[in-house]
């Protein structure tokens, strides 16, 4: 989590463009964006710079060496504003958007640049734009996790924007889904509704720390670089800052797509070994502008249910999927609901639902959510389905969000990947396991409660008449003090 003093830098330069009167969210999240990111970029440079002297490589820097003033560190040291603002507009940010196309370097277009095409700088104001890179200069970018989270504030405003707060999906989920999935090199992973790309660039930092003697191997390290990581949006703004969230993470070229993932011309099938989503939840379409076949598998307008039946589609046999959906999708009792648990549940392998308290998304959304895990197998499975119900994601379930001392997230992490140990857990646990034949009974309901036992304590009360011989002598007693409180109000004695 972001410290005080830097969400106040963000919000104070939210505020500055604001009072320019840039008062779109999403427009001003990207004019920030091409910032953190210019001056991010600068770093990494500066890092690799570093490590090829020691280690006497040659190193060839993507900023021309002619024009040092494009490189973060020199033009924010520029004094005039006009002078800054000029070269920004006509030459830095030109050359920002071309990142990836100039033929020295990659012979094909990249994410980055496929999306940046269309980019506009719309800090309008010399002086604004100056104040802006003072500001971003305060904040440390040299730590990823900082860097996140700071495009985690950012993302925060969308808010805001109505509608586009689905694209947020909390850090500290999305790393606990990548953690209960553990992704590896040999996969290759989709989000076909990735938003600011907050699962591709999770999975790429947890292969990074648990499998960084794979890089050595040429082919899996072209794997991660070029044909790991897919991703879906019909947003060009998210796409841009996805792309550049990928890029700033360390992989030059994801497949990023725009793209409407349960539309006609999506025809990917049979595709992917591992997909991570948290698809929009309120969103119908029209049965005119779905996929036929996604249609044949759960017929509705609800894109919650399409989605899943999008990942079944798009799954390679054997591949897996850790999806978050809300309540409803788990206990709804239209037939397209049943028709899609039924699959999972029978035709697939269903391994895990875990319930999550109605606070995870909270200010943006008060819904109550649960993580489905699944494996594709067109051949059923399912014996056992295990269930977590998490109380406690280490903040406060107000909007606040305050962080809290404990979390069920370690937790849930160590118990899901030892299910075998949570044979003798009773239904009145946290979590336990459901036997297939039992869920099928319930016409395949997946919500927590259905299973889950609670013991309730007898609790003896007073009787009624003891509660008011209580209220009477507790009316005596402040007549007595109203009485006395009178008397020296008046002046006088009360122990006459």
């Amino acid at each position: 989590m972001l410290t005080g003093e830097i969400k106040n830098k963000i919000d104070g330069i939210w505020t500055m463009l604001w009072t320019e009167g840039s008062t779109n969210p999403l427009t001003n999240i990207e004019q920030i964006t091409y910032l953190l990111f210019m001056k991010s970029l600068d770093e990494e440079e500066m890092i690799k710079e570093s490590d090829a002297k020691l280690t006497g490589d040659v190193y060839e820097s993507i900023f021309p060496v002619d024009k040092p003033y494009y490189r973060w560190h020199i033009f924010k040291d520029l004094g005039d504003n006009e002078e800054v603002y000029k070269k920004m507009t006509q030459e830095i940010f030109p050359f920002i958007k071309t990142l990836g196309t100039q033929e020295d370097r990659l012979t094909t277009e990249t994410a980055f640049s496929k999306y940046m095409k269309e980019a506009l700088f719309q800090i309008n104001q010399p002086a604004t734009l100056k104040r802006v890179i003072t500001a971003i200069e305060e904040l440390d970018l040299t730590n990823r996790d900082t860097s996140g989270d700071v495009y985690e504030h950012l993302l925060s405003k969308l808010a805001t924007a109505g509608t586009n707060g689905q694209f947020r999906t909390p850090r500290h989920i999305i790393k606990m889904v990548v953690e209960l999935m553990q992704p590896t090199l040999a996969d290759t992973i989709s989000d076909p509704a990735m938003g600011s790309a907050g699962f591709l660039v999770a999975s790429s930092e947890y292969i990074r720390q648990n499998q960084n003697d794979g890089f050595f191997v040429s082919e899996l390290a072209k794997h991660f670089n070029q044909d790991m990581f897919h991703g879906n949006d019909m947003d060009q703004t998210m796409l841009r800052i996805g792309a550049m969230n990928m890029m700033l993470h360390g992989v030059d070229n994801p497949k990023i797509a725009y793209r409407d993932s349960l539309g006609e011309s999506n025809k990917e099938k049979d595709k992917y070994t591992l997909v991570l989503a948290n698809p929009p939840f309120k969103g119908a379409l029209d049965f005119e502008a779905a996929a036929n076949d996604l249609l044949s598998m759960t017929k509705t307008k609800k894109t919650e249910l399409l989605f899943l039946a999008l990942i079944l589609r798009t799954l390679k046999p054997g591949g897996r999927s850790a999806v978050i959906v809300p309540d409803g999708v788990l206990f709804g009792s239209s037939g397209a609901h049943k028709s899609i648990r039924k699959e999972i549940v029978e035709g697939q392998k269903l391994e895990a639902v875990i319930s999550m308290p109605s606070g995870v998304f909270k200010p943006y959304a008060g819904v109550s959510t649960a993580i489905l895990i699944f494996t594709k197998t067109n051949s059923g499975g399912t014996d056992n389905v295990w269930f977590y119900d998490m109380q406690n994601d280490g903040y406060s379930l107000d909007d606040k969000r305050s962080p809290l001392k404990d979390s069920d997230i370690p937790e849930i992490i160590t118990r899901f990947h030892n299910r075998e140990a949570e044979v003798t857990r009773q239904r009145t646990d946290q979590s336990f396991l459901v036997p297939v034949k039992e869920i099928i009974s319930n016409d395949w309901d997946l919500s927590l409660n259905k299973y889950k036992k609670v013991i309730y304590e007898e609790v003896e009360y007073r009787t009624p008449l003891e509660i008011i011989e209580e209220i009477k002598s507790t009316d005596e007693e402040i007549n007595i003090n109203l009485t006395e409180l009178s008397k020296l109000l008046k002046g006088e004695n009360i122990l006459e």
